[in-house]
């Protein structure tokens, strides 16, 4: 095992890059995937309605002499790239959609694309860094087409769509890529996919063996009251009241009922509606939110005492409460053994001291349904300013990604597909 080891160790570094003709196609790709980027962040499409920027992708795979494959999962679109010797199957993976914000920021590509979303003006923006990905995955895929004589096996290249959530009442996303076969035919041996991070230094990956990023449900409690005159609530039940009791009752299940030491978890009450008027008590309240977990039986635990509290708490106020759960995304679970095994590969292009062991986040990512059916790693890369103190959060008006980091993106992407299929 330790020859193998070094034998691979040596020839990954001889096969990406001891060779002048690799560098210079890193030097010639990056200004091609700033501008790519540029383009889509100037031009962003919410989940399910990526049709301009699933165009472009497709074009762009088709003159790098692809297979191509459109309209997957609604706007997706798939690449497929056979190396020139046989061998195991690649997936890579970049989400493409955007999001219901409008941007603050001052960029001549700045987005001034506005819609309505959920019967809401709103502009749209790449606030979260979808823009980079689909970016660093097209300069991957133009780089490993220009070098199919080193490529041992297939690699696919899948552009998704809606990662942030169908609109209600659709399908769409990882769940559906993988229903309609994204990763059959040819039959996907591992996969791997990169976030860029607004509060991670340029130059830097971060990386965590199993659980990595949480999974996510969205619940939506209904309570129901008796309305009467806000002068006399012993007239009435006040639902607003039960909403209150119920939402301390939940924050209880994460601060004496959770063992915090195994992994954090999180409850959130992100909306509350109720009432019309200021003196009458109103008959009903709906609250909605997410719970976000890193570990199985603290899900399970977490989820069933939400259940049990919703219906005594308002029943021990004289009203009456259900709740419901939607799934989002599951825990984002890194392989270990494929962790370890593809470890080396990130350190070569980024140097050891900057692969750095991260914590899990409670963040979500619909990668993991992919992480459910095959092997995966997923991965953070820096996109936070050289020097910079504090970053704006993903999902903001101001966030903010520094272009000199997505190279290393494309660099990380190509090492791991390389020395995956090749070792």
């Amino acid at each position: 095992m330790k020859y193998t080891f070094l034998f691979f160790t040596f020839f990954g570094t001889v096969l990406a890059f001891g060779q002048t003709s690799l560098d210079q196609q890193f030097k010639d790709i990056e200004p091609k995937v700033v501008e790519w980027r540029r383009h889509f962040h100037q031009n962003p499409e919410l989940s399910n309605r990526e049709f301009n920027t699933a165009e472009t992708i497709a074009e762009h795979l088709k003159a790098l002499g692809l297979e191509v494959q459109t309209g997957v999962a609604h706007t997706g679109v798939v690449g497929i790239l056979q190396g020139e010797q046989s061998g195991k199957v690649i997936a890579l993976r970049a989400d493409i959609d955007a999001l219901p914000v409008t941007e603050r920021n001052d960029l001549p590509f700045k987005s001034e694309v506005k819609t309505t979303f959920l019967n809401t003006e709103t502009g749209v923006m790449h606030a979260c860094g979808h823009d980079t990905h689909t970016a660093i995955l097209m300069g991957v895929a133009e780089i490993l087409s220009q070098n199919k004589d080193k490529i041992k096996g297939t690699v696919k290249f899948i552009f998704q769509p809606a990662e942030e959530g169908p609109p209600p009442g659709e399908e769409g996303g990882a769940p559906l890529m993988i229903k309609e076969g994204v990763l059959e035919n040819p039959k996907v041996d591992a996969i791997f996919g990169l976030h860029i991070r607004s509060n991670i230094p340029v130059g830097q990956i971060k990386y965590k063996p199993e659980g990595f990023m949480a999974s996510v449900e969205r619940f939506v409690v209904n309570v129901k009251g008796k309305q009467t005159h806000g002068s006399a609530p012993w007239n009435g039940v006040d639902p607003i009241y039960i909403s209150a009791k119920i939402i301390d009752g939940f924050q209880s299940i994460i601060s004496r009922e959770s063992n915090l030491l195994v992994e954090p978890a999180v409850i959130t009450v992100g909306k509350i509606t109720s009432g019309v008027r200021f003196n009458i008590i109103p008959e009903s309240a709906e609250m909605i939110g997410t719970v976000r977990t890193l570990d199985p039986k603290m899900r399970t635990h977490i989820i069933t005492r939400m259940t049990e509290m919703t219906e005594t708490i308002a029943k021990a106020y004289g009203g009456s409460a259900t709740i419901e759960f939607q799934e989002n995304t599951t825990i984002t679970y890194n392989d270990p053994e494929l962790v370890k095994q593809m470890l080396p590969s990130l350190q070569k292009v980024a140097g050891t001291e900057h692969v750095i062991l991260s914590k899990a986040i409670t963040g979500g990512e619909d990668f993991s349904y992919f992480q459910e059916q095959v092997p995966g790693f997923y991965f953070f890369l820096g996109g936070m300013t050289k020097g910079t103190t504090e970053a704006f959060p993903h999902h903001t008006p101001d966030f903010f990604i520094d272009e000199s980091g997505l190279l290393l993106g494309v660099k990380a992407l190509t090492q791991i597909t390389f020395d995956y299929l090749n070792q």
